[in-house]
């Protein structure tokens, strides 16, 4: 069937608090506004209030308290309207969400979700357009994933929901009203497992969340030059399944990638670093980084827009490794 990202989310987690009690729901405006991009419609009215919680402008709040619901053995969702509020939330998440397993011995766990959107939208100015992803993925303790489609946000926050530990789970605010098939009956996604979007054996482009469709769009241009173009959506961020970038890269010979997040220490450079490690021998080209510029996000659209990789460069960066620009 085909549905839009917002829907495939909805029903994740609707399937998911039907399947298991302990699971709720709980963030600014989920309840009765239905949440900030309608993720949690008509949620009020089959779970109730008690597993689906309005609360204060207090991410740091909130957080915490779903951190200790998580120990105590409740499953939460922690919607943030979006990642740039979750900012505020940095310590909850990072010195207790992640780490409360590791100093406690292995006695307690925090298995829970913090979603919501994230990267940039269209001219909601600097604080409210970051990619920071690579935050997350840098602390231990902490599983990252940014799907890019409505079947894997679906079966990628089905199998969140049910892991025993903290998720970070990342939804790009502008792929909320794509649209794409999705199974019916039950399925879930496995977490740590990549996946080719596309096949072909020129040059290997690994992109995800949104930058996935920007890489697929060019994919699809070159083609009609005569490049075949693989494109490998990772899905998971952190656990990253390396296996089958490498895999794809040993088949290439060459890679571009592709990221929204800062160019200096952003996920892209870890990507590169492990290629590099793994597969130097098959490289026939360097590998090119297309990443957003080092700067706060513009307000003003034509700025806004020279920040954020489009098709140009990253067309540009496939040239390159071709040895065609």
């Amino acid at each position: 069937m085909l549905i839009s990202y917002r829907e495939a989310l909805n029903q994740a987690m609707r399937e998911e608090m039907r399947r298991d009690e302990r699971v709720f729901l709980i963030g600014e405006d989920v309840g009765h506004y239905q949440g900030a991009f309608k993720v949690s419609k008509g949620f009020v009215e089959e779970f109730g209030r008690g597993r689906v919680l309005d609360t204060p402008i207090t991410e740091a709040g909130f957080t915490g308290l779903a951190v200790g619901a998580a120990m105590a053995g409740l499953r939460p969702i922690v919607e943030l309207m979006t990642f740039n509020f979750g900012i505020l939330a940095l310590d909850q998440i990072v010195n207790n969400a992640a780490k409360i397993r590791y100093m406690s011995g292995g006695q307690l766990s925090a298995p829970m979700v913090i979603r919501g959107p994230g990267s940039a939208a269209h001219q909601l100015g600097a604080q409210h357009s970051q990619s920071l992803e690579a935050w997350f993925c840098h602390v231990p303790g902490l599983k990252v994933i940014a799907p890019a489609t409505p079947r894997d946000a679906k079966g990628l926050l089905k199998s969140a929901i049910r892991d025993p530990n903290p998720i970070i789970f990342i939804e790009a605010q502008l792929l909320y009203a794509t649209k794409g098939e999705v199974q019916e009956g039950e399925y879930t996604v496995p977490i740590g497992q990549a996946e080719i979007k596309r096949q072909g054996d020129a040059v290997t482009i690994v992109a995800y969340s949104k930058m996935l469709l920007l890489a697929l769009e060019v994919a699809e241009e070159l083609a009609s030059e005569g490049i075949q173009a693989e494109v490998v959506d990772p899905r998971t961020l952190k656990p990253l399944d390396l296996q089958t970038i490498v895999a794809s890269v040993r088949k290439t010979g060459r890679l571009v990638i592709v990221e929204e997040g800062w160019r200096f220490a952003g996920l892209g450079a870890q990507i590169a670093d492990s290629v590099y490690t793994d597969a130097f021998d098959y490289l026939d080209a360097q590998i090119v980084r297309v990443t957003g510029e080092d700067v706060p996000m513009p307000y003003a659209r034509p700025l806004e827009d020279a920040a954020i990789p489009d098709r140009a460069r990253v067309r540009a960066a496939v040239k390159q490794v071709l040895h065609r620009a």
